[in-house]
């Protein structure tokens, strides 16, 4: 039987205070892996988030952060490796949340906040964590993209524009870290079942799920399977992809 074991790795996931970063956060610590929580905002998820983990046996830093800032990503990494010596995986799963609607209608500050959060954050991670994976010759990066990048639906275009150009950072890096024994991959979810569907009674949508081949949503747990897969030494040999988790609802061309 194959299983996943972290023990002795270190992971920080960006934006874990949320819904879909709370479960990947869990899932990396209840496979052994030590996990920083980084919040913006949210400090009470994130120290409740602190506590579970400490309560699994691992080690856990609530890390508070501007992901868009370059002072603010350099003070959360000298903290963390100050700390813990060493960073293994980055999963950068935060996101600025708006409104969505037309390109004519879109502010323009929406396209700034989706440039920030989806091509910025993963700049500023890579320059602050990298190098130091480098040194040591191993390394996980993993983002968290979107189906929607593929999808172009009326409404998306900051959203799209976004994760369109994040997912060009990603490739482009995964070509020139992958000497050194550094993987950078991206996993996209579909719409996913989260918690707050499951208190809200919104887990069903016909519409949405009978154009997905597999007929139903996908949950926060299969995303969070996606990215200890990525983290994992089972895919060691994987770099540049971009994952879906959708149930095939968009599938790549080769």
């Amino acid at each position: 039987m194959i299983s996943i074991d972290l023990t002795g790795k270190t992971a920080l996931i960006t934006g874990a205070s949320g819904q879909l970063g709370r479960v990947m956060a869990r899932t990396l610590a209840r496979a052994g892996a030590d996990v920083a929580v980084h919040y913006r905002g949210n400090e009470q998820k994130a120290l409740e988030l602190k506590q579970e983990i400490e309560a699994l046996g691992r080690r856990c830093i609530a890390v508070q952060a501007d992901i868009t800032d370059a002072e603010s990503v350099t003070a959360m990494r000298d903290r963390l490796l100050g700390e813990w010596q060493a960073i293994d995986i980055v999963v950068a799963n935060a996101v600025i949340q708006y409104e969505w609607t037309s390109v004519l209608n879109q502010p323009v500050e929406d396209y700034r906040s989706q440039f920030e959060s989806c091509v910025l954050q993963n700049v500023l991670l890579a320059k602050a964590f990298i190098p130091a994976m480098i040194e040591r010759k191993q390394g996980r990066m993993i983002g968290i993209n979107t189906e929607c990048s593929m999808q172009n639906f009326p409404g998306q275009s900051a959203y799209v524009a976004g994760k369109r150009g994040m997912d060009g950072v990603y490739r482009v890096l995964a070509k020139e870290v992958g000497e050194h024994n550094i993987t950078v991959n991206q996993v996209a979810p579909g719409w996913t079942i989260s918690d707050r569907d499951r208190e809200n009674n919104t887990e069903v949508s016909e519409g949405y799920s009978s154009s997905v081949p597999l007929k139903r949503r996908g949950t926060d747990q299969e995303i969070a399977n996606a990215v200890l897969f990525l983290a994992s030494d089972l895919s060691s040999f994987i770099t540049g992809a971009y994952i879906p988790v959708n149930g095939g609802n968009v599938m790549p061309a080769i």
